[in-house]
């Protein structure tokens, strides 16, 4: 696939360092074109840093990796990005991390939505943290699980397939209004990475009981 990663700090990277590694043809942007062309620099041949106005061009899908705040602007600075499946992997996290910003009537992927309509939101890879998503993928029962959630077929499709060939367990939980349910789920697995004790080598995985 030819994807369009939107961020390039530690999500941004780290997704662009695990699609590479599945072959995908990728292109970066940030809102400092230099931070971009670093982790470009970094992954490989496989990476091109654009402009924000172009990374949508000529690609399957986008990932949108920077914080819940800035979502909605820096998808709105991108052009032809109707009709365009776009992974949400934000949590509306407020500043101290305690909590989030919107919830239980909606979502920050609902609220992306309605900003930027012509986009096909999807909620993804909120519950994986960079250092997970960045590493080598597993296999088996260890195999790291990716909740996903949206209100178009085919968008949903195309995250499940990139989840999939990137070495995750593409987990389907509905329309997106469900990102009301994932995006806590996003805040308990932080608060197990960074109070819990846990750290951020940790993903939850949804597993049948008996």
């Amino acid at each position: 696939m030819k994807i369009g990663i939107i961020g390039a700090g530690n999500m941004g990277s780290a997704f662009a360092r695990r699609l590479a590694a599945a072959d995908h043809e990728l292109a970066i942007t940030a809102r400092n074109l230099a931070e971009a062309q670093k982790v470009a620099k970094e992954v490989g041949q496989r990476v091109r840093a654009l402009p924000r106005e172009e990374i949508a061009e000529g690609t399957d899908a986008l990932i949108l990796a920077v914080p819940y705040a800035q979502a909605a602007e820096a998808l709105q600075a991108v052009r032809h990005t109707d009709g365009k499946a776009v992974v949400d992997i934000t949590n509306p996290l407020n500043d101290d991390m305690s909590g989030l910003v919107v919830g239980h009537t909606t979502s920050a992927a609902e609220e992306i939505q309605r900003a930027v309509p012509g986009a096909k939101i999807v909620k993804a890879f909120n519950t994986v943290f960079a250092p997970v998503l960045g590493g080598p993928p597993k296999g088996g029962a260890a195999k790291v699980q990716v909740f996903y959630a949206g209100d178009d077929a085919g968008a949903k499709d195309t995250v499940r397939r990139l989840a999939e060939s990137a070495g995750f367990e593409a987990v389907d939980t509905g329309p997106l209004a469900n990102a009301r349910f994932l995006e806590p789920f996003g805040m308990l697995n932080i608060w197990f990475g960074y109070v819990g004790g846990k750290g951020t080598g940790v993903a939850p995985r949804w597993e049948p009981a008996g």
